[in-house]
């Protein structure tokens, strides 16, 4: 009795029944697919846990002449279900205790054969798929390259194979299930990690391209690629090669006609290739024939599939006549879902640097403990209700970090001088005096921990401002370094977090750690609008302005005519300042440098009001700025002449996607 008999309907109990039959005296399954069929797709129907119930229940209440023999063949199915799908009897806790509870059945009964039949001790661990991600120490013998012109197209290929199946293998029936019936990745993390891995390789290549200045830069950029994409075919992993080339063929790059015009025409015959085999033309035929040719170890390009399966689910019915199992519809779903699953046990050849793998998915840094990160989260024109073990934290942390930064002969005090330039940074600070409670010149731990903690009602609203990071995930595509712990930010993409209002980078969990002040407004008054490295592009990520910070001038060094000093800034140009006059005395500034309601400051500073001001445009290497105090007599004229190397000029300078369009398109 096989599939034939049952017609394209049948109900639970006749599909169950009738796959127990197809068992003989000896344990083996005759040649009919309807066993492993049904006990694949049995949980679009119905939990594991009852149809383990259902045979517990079976084995135990049958009876008859052929009791015995019908009881074993329940057992021989039971064996079957653990040898085909071990991972179910793994981490379905359910499943087995229902299964615990078979074999105190059978032995009650007297059937010790049968115990042996449905045993699940030597079962292997699958805890692995448990877990959407894995972390592994990383080495600290030797070091892996993580600069792309370093790799060779087969290295990265292999290694973007490696990562892929890992997160192929994760995937569960039931994830696949959830994606089909939902339409959508709502609680089904192992599928949207999946998912995001082919979105960020696709992401990563269009950075990868477009971060370079000229098109034979990114010409040489795209033809790395198409060998990458080579290595991949050849190593029949079709979804990153899916990436890969759906990430070259965004409207970003494939518009950049100056740029294609340097690839070479070996190199765009083996792209046309490639973009005719991942085509969606003909229900993407090309890549189905040579999905199909392939043996062994390949992974498929999941969406494909995955539109297989909805438009299976769409066009049939589960049920027919309420509660019938559609047949036809099973087994059509049947046969995408158990290529995927079988693919996800096919085994690799592959030996990837284990060291450069984790570091290309770890997106902190190794020397950084991980740290649940707090719920901290500052919204935009939201005030959030202050909490207090939070804020008592920042405090803490706050003057430890003014005193190792300030507190220059380490004496645990701070100085009225020495609170001159603290006042320069933090501007809400009342005046010296109040800090000093006790009135003997100098400023302790203790007292600044007080005068904090006094004020910690008013800590949000003074504070906030200054320290309120507007944080969003950066990709980076140089290296870069967290500014809490100074550690490096690892990974192909996305490694990190940067303000986007002061250019404070650091790691996902040193986000509410971060003790720096948010300079929101030092772009209005120290550079101007023409000045601003680059300008906000869907494909690059914004370049933090170049913001000079002039050194403060002691009493007993004013004197410095004919002095020059040399800055070099953000994009490596040197700046060379020259002191004219300086003031001879310190003018007392009452106004607050940034105009911000709610901060209600009333203290003064001592920080004299800087206006920045450069003539000419952009292009420019010369800039005027002069400082203002309240007094006409007292000021001090600073011109400054930035002398960079016009290749210097030329490497640092990206151009925008519009403007890289216009000329090339022209």
């Amino acid at each position: 009795m096989g599939s034939n008999t049952l017609g394209k309907a049948a109900t639970l109990d006749e599909l169950l029944n009738t796959c127990i039959e197809m068992f003989d005296d000896k344990g083996n399954p005759c040649s009919s697919h309807l066993p492993r069929t049904f006990l694949l797709m049995h949980r679009w129907y119905l939990p594991s846990t009852e149809l383990a119930g259902k045979l517990l229940s079976t084995y135990r209440d049958a009876d008859g002449e052929n009791c015995n023999e019908f009881r074993l063949k329940i057992c021989y199915f039971m064996r079957y279900w653990i040898l085909e799908f071990p991972a179910e009897f793994n981490l379905d806790l359910g499943l087995i205790r229902l299964t615990e509870e078979f074999q105190e059945v059978a032995n009650q009964l007297g059937y010790e054969d049968h115990i042996h039949l449905i045993d699940i001790s030597s079962i292997p661990s699958y805890d692995w798929m448990r877990r959407v991600t894995q972390r592994k120490k990383i080495s600290k013998k030797g070091k892996a390259c993580l600069l792309f012109d370093h790799l060779e197209p087969i290295e990265l290929a292999e290694h973007l194979t490696f990562l892929e199946h890992k997160s192929f293998r994760r995937i569960s029936f039931t994830d696949y299930q959830s994606y089909v019936i939902h339409g959508c990745l709502e609680n089904n993390p192992t599928l949207e990690r999946s998912i995001a891995l082919f979105n960020g390789i696709s992401k990563w290549v269009q950075l990868m391209v477009l971060s370079k200045p000229t098109p034979q830069q990114r010409a040489e950029v795209i033809t790395k690629f198409i060998n990458v994409a080579q290595k991949l075919l050849h190593l029949q992993n079709f979804n990153t090669l899916m990436a890969v080339v759906g990430g070259l063929s965004h409207s970003s790059i494939s518009r950049l006609k100056e740029t294609h015009s340097h690839l070479s025409s070996e190199v765009t015959k083996d792209w046309n290739e490639m973009t005719e085999l991942v085509s969606s033309n003909g229900n993407y035929c090309n890549y189905r024939k040579a999905f199909a040719d392939c043996v062994g170890f390949k992974i498929p390009i999941l969406g494909v599939h995955l539109k297989d399966l909805i438009a299976v689910h769409v066009i049939f019915p589960d049920w027919i006549d309420e509660n019938k199992v559609n047949i036809v519809k099973m087994q059509q779903l049947s046969i995408t879902l158990s290529e995927l699953v079988s693919l996800q046990t096919a085994s690799h050849h592959l030996e990837p640097n284990l060291d450069l793998i984790n570091l290309l998915t770890q997106p902190t840094s190794p020397t950084t403990p991980n740290k649940p990160v707090v719920p901290l989260e500052w919204a935009s024109g939201v005030v959030p209700k202050p909490d207090p073990t939070v804020i008592n934290k920042h405090i803490r942390k706050l003057v430890d970090s003014v005193f190792r930064n300030y507190d220059h002969d380490h004496d645990g005090y701070i100085s009225q001088e020495d609170f001159e330039s603290i006042a320069a940074n933090f501007p809400f600070l009342d005046s010296f005096c109040v800090l000093d409670k006790d009135q003997d010149g100098l400023i302790s731990k203790e007292e600044m921990m007080a005068y904090f903690l006094r004020a910690k009602s008013q800590f949000q609203c003074k504070m906030g401002p200054g320290f309120i990071h507007n944080f969003q995930e950066m990709t980076y595509l140089k290296p870069t370094f967290c500014e809490h712990c100074a550690g490096f930010l690892w990974g192909i993409i996305k490694q990190g977090y940067k303000c986007k209002d002061c250019g404070a980078n650091c790691h996902k969990q040193c986000r509410d750690l971060l003790v720096l002040a948010c300079r929101k407004f030092s772009r209005g008054t120290s550079v101007g609008s023409n000045h601003r490295s680059l300008p906000s592009s869907p494909s690059l990520p914004p370049v933090q302005d170049e913001v000079f910070e002039f050194p403060s001038v002691s009493a007993e060094h004013q004197d410095l005519d004919g002095r020059a000093i040399t800055l070099v800034t953000g994009s490596s140009q040197k700046i060379s300042v020259r002191l004219q006059r300086v003031t001879t005395s310190q003018a007392t500034q009452t106004e607050p440098l940034w105009h911000e309601p709610g901060w209600n400051d009333s203290g003064s500073h001592t920080f004299p009001k800087m206006k920045s001001k450069f003539h000419g445009k952009a292009g420019k290497n010369k800039g005027f700025a002069k400082w203002e105090n309240e007094k006409p007599s007292m000021q001090a004229d600073v011109e400054l002449e930035a002398e960079a190397p016009q290749d210097i000029q030329d490497h640092n300078r990206i151009e925008t996607l519009p403007e890289r369009q216009e000329s090339e398109d022209s």
